[in-house]
């Protein structure tokens, strides 16, 4: 791998504008989403009360690997969700923007703000309870030090803090990223190109990308306890896209195997407004691994 990329710029202003979205539900384009969108829907308003919060993912990149199951799931205490038998962690890097309360009004926003925007690199699995599909964190890196603190309280979620840029220049058909965690001296880069003409469209229904991108329940676990929050909104509009890795040695410095993995493909989002997003609950019942 080459040595991490240099950057020292401050992050650029992400425009709100940019972002694609498709129309609520009732607008007369229904059709556009998937049954998996439909049903994550369905759960979260089961529930009293949810969402919890509200919040706009932008500029999402996803860098999806092939992994072998048995090395995997060594690092997972929830039973792996395979695709044609095949295991699959994807990297996943966005920025968070107005994370607030969906009670509460201004107030309740205001007291938010030192939290509500920052930018996340996800490492994430996929895993399933019962007849319900949904993620598994491996490692999550935030650039807010106060953020990181609260994440592993409250939801179970193994936050790390990270230096991170991200330049996802998607306009101009350029992405750039560089994630730095001093703790053990490594660093994730990349760089990727789209074409600006691009039509971003949700996934095909039944496709892999579907099966990667379109996931509504997180599970998680910190200190024995496991614990589940699910998520929605309206189906990612996004594109496949050439990405070239520059250096993975954060990847292979906290797990061994990613020296094996196999790149799949990547896909980018300008990315998706009002995300909901539910209370921590706990697993309840048998969640075995597979051994």
């Amino acid at each position: 791998m080459n040595a991490p990329l240099d950057r020292s710029s401050a992050f650029a202003e992400l425009r709100r504008d940019e972002l694609v979205t498709l129309s609520p539900p009732g607008t007369g384009r229904d059709e556009s989403r998937s049954a998996l969108n439909l049903t994550a829907r369905q759960r979260i308003l089961s529930r009293r009360g949810e969402p919890l919060f509200i919040a706009d993912w932008e500029h999402a990149l996803m860098i999806h690997f092939e992994v072998d199951a048995g090395a995997l799931q060594r690092d997972v205490p929830f039973q792996l969700d395979l695709w044609a038998g095949r295991a699959f962690v994807s990297l996943v890097a966005f920025t968070m923007r107005g994370m607030r309360p969906r009670m509460g009004g201004r107030l309740a926003a205001w007291l938010f703000r030192p939290i509500a925007t920052h930018h996340f690199l996800n490492v994430r699995t996929y895993v399933r309870h019962g007849s319900e599909t949904g993620i598994h964190f491996l490692a999550e890196w935030l650039s807010d030090r106060f953020a990181v603190r609260l994440g592993p309280a409250t939801f179970g979620l193994p936050y790390r803090y990270g230096r991170m840029d991200y330049q996802h220049e998607w306009l101009a058909g350029d992405l750039r990223g560089c994630v730095m965690d001093s703790a053990v001296s490594a660093a994730l880069a990349y760089r990727g190109t789209l074409d600006t003409h691009t039509d971003f469209q949700p996934c095909v229904a039944g496709s892999l990308a579907e099966w990667l991108m379109e996931r509504y329940t997180a599970f998680n676990c910190s200190g024995g306890r496991r614990r589940f929050f699910r998520v929605w909104h309206a189906p990612w509009p996004q594109t496949s896209i050439e990405i070239t890795m520059l250096d993975d040695s954060l990847l292979t410095s906290s797990w061994p195997w990613f020296k094996h993995t196999q790149f799949t493909g990547a896909n980018f989002s300008p990315g998706v407004r009002d995300v909901w997003m539910g209370r921590p609950q706990k697993v309840m019942g048998s969640f075995g691994r597979r051994s």
